[in-house]
């Protein structure tokens, strides 16, 4: 099996890739996100291009497959986190294969382009396997675990990195 990560900014008129890998997610996992299928199965073309306009959506691919997602946001806020990395996942059928790998190295080379020097992300605190996942990446975690505001009585660990 080929296994070369290939990871791609996705554009505007790339929406429908965006959709598919994201209800994939949803799919796959509903439980490692605050979001729901049900609610972003509904989202139409203006939509996906709206999130697109405010967000950096990267899309790790093998052999031509979309098999991993991160969303990446500017965003300065607590810890020295300079962006902010959500709706991160891998298939189930591609973890361990060094895919959420690649697409913190591809955050990782635009610190100084779009000065990414600090990630921040939010982990389920009933997540473990996600939180070790992330803390072999480099992440720690900080604060306490906060509130969910989407999933009330579900509580995130916020864990940050900073850039080699």
């Amino acid at each position: 099996m080929n296994t070369k990560i290939v990871i791609e900014v996705l554009d505007q008129d790339s929406w429908e890739r965006l959709r598919e890998i994201r209800l994939a997610a949803l799919t796959q996992n509903p439980e490692a996100f605050g979001a729901k299928l049900s609610l972003e199965a509904k989202y139409l073309e203006n939509h996906w291009r709206e999130r697109m306009e405010r967000n950096t959506f990267c899309v790790a691919s093998i052999s031509g497959k979309d098999v991993g997602v991160m969303f990446v946001e500017d965003s300065p806020g607590d810890f020295g986190v300079t962006c902010w990395l959500s709706g991160c996942w891998v298939s189930q059928e591609y973890r361990g294969q060094g895919v959420m790998r690649a697409l913190v190295d591809y955050v990782d080379s635009q610190k100084l382009v779009r000065n990414w020097n600090t990630h921040g992300l939010g982990a389920w605190t009933d997540n473990q396997v996600a939180i070790l996942a992330y803390q072999r990446l480099g992440f720690v975690c900080v604060g306490e675990p906060q509130p969910s505001t989407r999933q009330p009585g579900k509580f995130y660990q916020q864990m940050v990195r900073t850039s080699p």
